[in-house]
This record gives structure tokens, sequence and C-alpha cells, in this order.
């Protein structure tokens, strides 16, 4: 049967004009949409789930002898992740040990020295005042003539001799004074720095065990037994995955109504629509994803090309939601930030470092270890025990006797000090 051309091209317009009807009931109901609700959002599928990467480092030199934590294992904030051979570590704490200890000695022969050399001091003081006595007695009984001038004269020159000695007694004093003096046995500038060189041989041995600094997945291991590492050698890598945020890249076009403060709304591609994990917009990274690359463009070489830059947006996950519904840094997105919200301004920032990964105390114990190690080795070797502040003995000017024939003679000291007495 053959159909008639007319009955054909009425046929043909009815069916373009379902068609048209089709698109144009299509672009007003997205017309509608857009109204209704799509201006009021920002989509990108350009984003990506992002969290703290925790690198963990040698920092100590040795050879990996044990390794205890494996990719895809949750491990406790100060686990052990790493053993590294300690014997050489232990070898050179051993030598810093008997170093400290010897300096604290010698520093005790300095101290002994001094209070030796106060005490000649002392009886030189004591001989001197004793001729000088004499010579003052043989000059008035010279001209009675009971006193020879052979035994005055005799008597002036052990005094000259006296009073160098006594001279040359306070030139060593002073020489001792000047290393010791101010001080005491256990807080010598040697004794501190040798005590300082054990601290530093003490973390060097402790640092061998290598710990989490933080709780979260191990990823990335690169440890392998046998490794010979170096400070800042990575090892492995620690992830949090309670606390992660997602990076929206906008384009520049996009991003002049949106605002920290701002909610939005994110579907993973992990769990596709089915789920919507809620977030809130933190803060803008200053400046493009360009301007932050290992190349970034140089626009002045006269080959510039214009392209829509993208600009990083920081939106923050809830917690309970991820813990509900885990998911992994690097995982992507579709993202929608609602922008018809107020918002805080643009300036503003609502990130936050108060999560665990933003701070360690596993390291915190270990000085005040290697102090209190380093106090036992300085009083197992101050001999005497007590350390008080040493008292020092110094010279004071004291009348002089002029021989009658010899002319002036220099003026002599005489010992004081709470110490010249006795020694310690």
């Amino acid at each position: 049967m053959k159909i008639h051309p007319k009955a054909i091209r009425a046929r043909r317009n009815r069916r373009l004009l379902l068609v048209a009807l089709a698109v144009l009931a299509s672009a007003l109901a997205y017309a509608g949409y857009w109204w209704l609700h799509g201006r009021f959002w920002v989509v990108t599928d350009n984003a990506f789930v992002t969290g703290n990467l925790i690198p963990v480092e040698a920092d100590a030199t040795g050879i990996v002898t044990q390794v205890l934590a494996e990719e895809t294992q949750y491990v406790n904030k100060g686990d052990l992740l790493v053993r590294l051979d300690e014997h050489r570590a232990q070898a050179a704490l051993g030598q810093s040990e008997g170093e400290l200890g010897r300096t604290v000695r010698g520093i005790g022969a300095l101290f002994a020295t001094r209070q030796q050399l106060c005490q000649k001091l002392a009886a030189r003081s004591a001989q001197l005042a004793r001729v000088r006595h004499d010579v003052v007695r043989f000059r008035q009984a010279i001209p009675s003539g009971s006193v020879s001038e052979q035994v005055l004269q005799n008597a002036e020159d052990q005094m000259t001799s006296l009073e160098a000695e006594l001279r040359e007694a306070g030139a060593e004093l002073k020489s001792i004074e000047a290393r010791v003096g101010g001080t005491s046995r256990t807080r010598h500038p040697e004794v501190e720095a040798a005590k300082h060189r054990f601290i530093d041989a003490y973390l060097e041995f402790v640092r061998q065990r290598i710990r989490a600094p933080v709780s979260g997945y191990i990823a990335l291991r690169k440890a392998q037994v046998g490794d010979r590492v170096h400070p800042g050698d990575p090892l492995l890598m620690v992830v949090p995955l309670d606390h992660l945020w997602v990076e929206a890249n906008l384009r520049e076009t996009e991003v002049h109504q949106v605002r920290p403060g701002q909610s939005a709304e994110v579907i993973v591609d992990l769990y596709g629509k089915r789920h919507t994990y809620h977030g809130t917009v933190e803060g803008l990274v200053p400046g493009t994803g360009s301007v932050f690359a290992l190349l970034p463009p140089d626009n002045a070489t006269g080959n510039f090309i214009h392209i829509v830059q993208r600009v990083p947006v920081r939106i923050a996950l809830r917690k309970e939601e991820i813990l509900k519904r885990p998911i992994r840094p690097g995982l992507s997105t579709v993202t929608s930030i609602h922008i018809d919200e107020p918002g805080r301004p643009l300036d503003t920032s609502l990130a936050e470092v108060s999560t665990q990964e933003y701070e360690t105390d596993i390291f915190g114990d270990e000085l005040t270890d290697a102090e209190l190690k380093a106090q036992e080795i300085i009083m197992a070797n101050v001999v005497p025990k007590d350390d008080p502040l040493e008292p020092s003995c110094t010279l004071s000017d004291g009348p002089a006797v002029t021989p009658p024939h010899a002319g002036q003679t220099r003026p002599v000291g005489r010992v004081r000090g709470s110490n010249s007495q006795a020694a310690r």
C-alpha cells in the first residue's frame, strides 16, 4: 500500500513537534530547577578527599633489624614501628658516660688544688708574719747590741724570700680561681659540656627505636630489614582516617560567591549517591593551583594562552560520618557548595589544628630521662658527695716591713676567707 506524500509529511511534522516539545519541556524543567535550586549551588567533580599523611623518618644512623608494622595495620601513638641496631649507639653512650665521669673528677681535682693553694698561702702568710715580728724586735735590739747586724740581715733576707713565695702561691691561686671561681663541682662549664654530650649520645641511643608519632594506619612502608638508614630517610607513613577533608578545585569564575562557613554536600564515588557527606567550607587557599606547582607557568614569554585557573577550597567533613562510613585520602568526589548562605568574610579561616596529628609527645620524656641519668653519673663521681658552692680564698694587702738599708719593699698580702684555716 502506497502512503501519500502529504501523510508522510504530516507524520514527520508531528514527530518533529513532539521532539521540539520534549526539548522545550526539558529546557523549561532545567530552567526551573536552576532557578529554584541550581543557582544557589556551585558543583564540581574536581574535588578529592585529603588528609594528613604523617611521615615517619629515621632520626639516627643504624641498620634496620626489625620491622614491626605493615601496611594497612592500625597502630597507636607510641607503638614501636622499626628497630635499628643499637650496638654502636650503646658503645658511644658508654664512652660519653665515661667522659662525663672523668670530667667531673678532673674538676674535683681542680677544686682540691685550689684548697691546697689556700692552705699553702695560709702557711706562708703565718711564716711571713712571724719573720716580720722578728725583724721588728731585732731592729729594736740593734742599738743595745744584744742582736748582731748579721742576725737582722738574715731575718730580712728570709722575709724577702717568704714574700716572693707568697706572691708565687698567690699567682697560682689566681690561675686556678680563673677556672673554678664562682661555680661548683657539679655546675662547672666543662661538666655542663660533658653532660650535654652524654645527653646527645643518649638521644641517639633511644632514637634507635622508632615509634609512631600519632595513631593511624600504616602506608607506604619502605623500611626493610638490613637497610642502613640515616637521619631524614623515610621509613613509612601513618595516615589518621578520623580527620579528613575535601579539597575542591573550583574555577576562578565560580569562587566569587564562595565564603567560609557555607555548607556543602559531598558525594564520594566509593559509595555513590547512596550516601551524602555533609561539610563546611573552612577557607580558600591563597593562590591557584598553578602558582604552587613545581614548575609555575611563565606568562611573560609571549606565548600566553588564557586558561581558566582553579582555586582550591577546603571543606571540612563531619567526624561521625567519616567513622560511620570510612573513606580514604585521594578518593574522587562530587562536591556541591551552598552559596546562598551568607558565610563569613573571605579572609576568614575556620581550619583548626586541634586534632591529634598536629602534635605528638612521644619525645617528651627523652630529655628528662637523659638529664636524670646524667645527674646520677655526676653525683656518683663527685668527691666529696656534698656539693655546696665552693668558697674562695683571696689576698688582702697587709703592712710591710722596710729594712733600713734595702729601700721600700712591696706590700705583702695576708690570706683571708672562710676556708683559709682548714682545707675542704
